[in-house]
Formats: structure tokens, C-alpha cells, sequence
């Protein structure tokens, strides 16, 4: 009876230590924030405008669509950024989820986009500016699933993968706003 028992106990523990490993990728995140040599309304004038991505340096242009669509309706704003490339025209699709001006702060979330471009998925993301004693402080947070979402993903598709290229867009938008701008120390 005890072996029995043992062995049903041993059973079970591997049927639960083989789920446990099987549940799949978990959310990840991204929260940067920097504070910039300006007003809070001098960055949001630049960063606010979902239809404008040209202070990032990775994006080439910004196009609405469909042609003549609203820039500032959430569920309606829809904007395809073109990135710069050497070759091809990658792109990200992303739709406006909420702005409010009075707060400075947009959400938004990716629709489309190719996993060799950009490796997550399921990505949103807040991008607010804040007064920091007379100076812009500005959040970019994200949340997002990695690129691979079955286990054991290709190393361009795991999680690390994915917090490092979420990062480094941050860090970019960062580094052109901190040279446009001036950063607070």
C-alpha cells in the first residue's frame, strides 16, 4: 500500500512539474522614463502627435490610415510607421487605445507587425510626459509577449530578445529627445 501510494505521489508530482514547464511565455515589461532640459508642453508639442513619429530616429515616415482617417480617435486612429532600412520597407502598425492631451499621455497598441522587424507580440504601450519641477519627465512603458509563443523559442525570439529590442526603440527615442532637448542629470 505504501509503494502504491509513493508511487501515484511521484506520478503526480511529474504530471505537475512537466505543466508547470508547458504554461508558455510570460508578459513582459518595459518602463523607461528620462527628464528633459525643457517644459513639459515644449515635448508633448513634439511626442503628443500620434500621426508624427519623426522625433524617433528608427522611423522614416508615419502614415495614417486608412488616407483621411482621424489621428486622435481612440479605436479609429490608426498609423503605419515606416522604419528606416537598408532594405525593404518594414513597418508596425499601431492603433491609438486612449489620449488625453489635459494628461499629456497616449496608449496604444501594435496591430501588425512582422516578428523580424519588432520580436513580440501581443505589445501596448503608454507614452506620457509629466511635469518634474518645471521640467518634462517622460514615461515609455510597455507590456508585450515575446515573438515565440510556444515553448523553447529561437534565440532571436525569446524573451530576452524581445525585452532587448523593446529597450533599445526606448533608448532611441530617449537619446534623439535628450539631443533635441537637453537632459536633466
Amino acid at each position: 500500500m505504501l509503494k502504491a501510494m509513493f508511487g501515484l505521489t511521484l506520478a503526480a508530482g511529474m504530471a505537475l512539474a512537466s505543466t508547470a514547464s508547458a504554461h508558455g511565455p510570460s508578459r513582459q515589461k518595459t518602463q523607461m522614463t528620462i527628464t528633459l532640459d525643457a517644459s513639459p508642453t515644449e515635448v508633448w508639442e513634439v511626442i503628443g502627435h500620434f500621426d508624427d513619429m519623426s522625433w524617433h530616429p528608427a522611423v522614416a515616415s508615419t502614415e495614417m490610415t486608412p488616407e483621411g482617417a482621424p489621428v486622435d480617435v481612440p479605436d479609429e486612429s490608426t498609423r503605419v510607421l515606416h522604419l528606416k532600412a537598408e532594405s525593404g520597407d518594414p513597418t508596425i502598425t499601431e492603433q491609438l487605445m486612449k489620449i488625453d492631451p489635459d494628461k499629456m499621455m497616449y496608449k496604444y497598441m501594435i496591430t501588425d507587425v512582422a516578428v523580424e522587424v519588432l520580436p513580440v507580440t501581443n505589445y501596448s504601450a503608454t507614452l506620457q510626459v509629466s511635469d518634474k519641477d518645471g521640467k518634462a519627465e517622460v514615461l515609455w512603458k510597455g507590456g508585450y509577449y515575446r515573438g515565440f509563443p510556444n515553448n523553447d523559442p529561437p534565440e532571436e525570439l525569446n524573451d530576452d530578445a524581445a525585452v532587448a529590442a523593446v529597450t533599445a526603440i526606448y533608448q532611441a527615442g530617449f537619446d534623439a529627445l535628450a539631443e533635441r532637448f537637453g537632459k536633466v542629470e
